[in-house]
């Protein structure tokens, strides 16, 4: 789905570049920025540091004069304003709206515009840091979009507002799979644990912990013991790296 990111006003270099990497961590890459205070913002040294390697989305960003010439070629309008208007449009948090938006229920209730989101595109609007949005530029949008906060302390740095819109925008066009730290490893199976066993009732009995006459039942409990950990090949390969060297310990004394 087409999505774009508006910027209108930004007063610091900083919010531009954390912006820009909070799109690039989601997965978004279209980034406008309307009348900004700096002209240059985009080559300032505070913009590329807070970018933070996000350079691509930086230098795919585009700055316009007006809101209209940002808004170009979107039609689905969603303002973010912790305060809600009286005449504007309804205030929703985003995962209530986004589930409305992706299920379809918005043109059957009126809030649309015309079209459908995946053919026309979603822009997400930001005022600037001091301010918010203006009325005038709420008014025209969709939807105002309120971020659930504290009660007694809503205010969001501009950065971390368009971090959790695109955050949640990612989840509702569907997430990305957490990736595991570690690489699937492969289980042991019955007859590796068993040889892996014997070894150690072998490498017990020569270091005197095991009496072969009377081994009552410490292997069984191992046993359990192993079977409850799940062992990997390269654990096996580890306790009987142990046994063999009991196994030495035990013939060197001899």
């Amino acid at each position: 789905m087409k999505t774009r990111f508006v910027l209108i006003n930004t007063s610091h270099a900083g919010n531009v570049g954390a912006a820009a990497r909070a799109l690039k961590t989601m997965g978004f890459d279209d980034l406008v920025l309307v009348a900004p205070r700096w002209p240059n913002v985009l080559r300032k040294e505070e913009t590329i540091q807070r970018a933070s390697g996000a350079l691509d989305v930086l230098e795919n960003c585009r700055i316009v004069a007006t809101l209209d010439e940002a808004l170009e070629g979107m039609s689905h309008l969603c303002a973010t304003a912790m305060t809600p208007r009286d005449f504007g449009p309804p205030t929703r948090t985003p995962r209530e709206h986004f589930a409305l938006l992706m299920n379809g229920s918005l043109n059957a209730q009126g809030v649309g515009q015309g079209g459908a989101p995946e053919e026309s595109g979603v822009a997400f609007l930001f005022g600037c840091e001091r301010f918010g949005m203006s009325n005038e530029d709420v008014y025209r949008c969709n939807v105002a979009l309120s971020i659930p906060t504290n009660p007694t302390f809503g205010s969001l740095n501009l950065a971390s507002a368009v971090q959790v819109i695109a955050y949640d925008w990612r989840q509702a066009l569907g997430g990305y799979n957490v990736t595991e730290a570690t690489a699937t490893v492969e289980r042991a199976d019955a007859a590796q644990v068993a040889g892996m066993l014997q070894h150690w009732e072998e490498a017990l009995a020569d270091i005197g912990f095991l009496d072969p006459q009377a081994p009552k039942k410490l292997m069984p409990r191992l046993n359990q013991l192993f079977n409850r950990s799940q062992l990997t090949l390269e654990e096996i390969h580890i306790l009987r790296g142990v046994a063999k060297a009991m196994i030495k310990a035990a013939d060197a004394k001899r």
